[in-house]
């Protein structure tokens, strides 16, 4: 049933959650149950199969794929070194500083939340799928 091991991953998620969130152990072991339940009638397939494509796109050997990751650090990088310049300009024209930085905020701020939540979860699946494919590779 169980193609990529996602299954028991998201089986460990679930004790964890568990653990964390009920302090009664009846309802702890209820919540398994419910879990086991829903992963044995295929409610995490649909999971399994969204994560495949997060899979095989980090298997890519298309150079572009591969550089996604790398991009957005250097962007980041870029973004905190430009802290050096900002402040050597606020020393001399605060008022230039503060506008170029209310400039970047109001930037920033134009772009929908939607586009921020789509890039969050595409970020954190792409993390999580290369760390699972890590795993995998040390795991043998």
């Amino acid at each position: 049933m169980d193609i990529l091991g996602i299954g028991k991953a998201v089986l460990g998620a679930v004790d964890t959650v568990a653990d964390k969130f009920f302090v009664d152990a009846k309802d702890k072991e209820a919540f398994k149950l419910k879990a086991l339940e829903l992963a044995q009638n295929g409610e995490f397939k649909a999971q399994e199969i969204q994560l495949s494509a997060i899979l095989a796109e980090a298997k890519s050997a298309d150079p572009w794929t591969s550089r996604a990751r790398p991009s957005f650090l250097y962007v980041m990088y870029i973004m905190i070194l430009f802290a050096i310049p900002m402040g050597i300009l606020s020393a001399f024209r605060p008022e230039m500083a503060i506008q170029i930085a209310n400039g970047m905020k109001a930037w920033l701020a134009a772009i929908p939340a939607e586009l921020w939540t789509v890039f969050g979860f595409g970020y954190l699946g792409y993390v999580g799928a290369r760390e699972y494919g890590k795993t995998k590779l040390i795991g043998k």
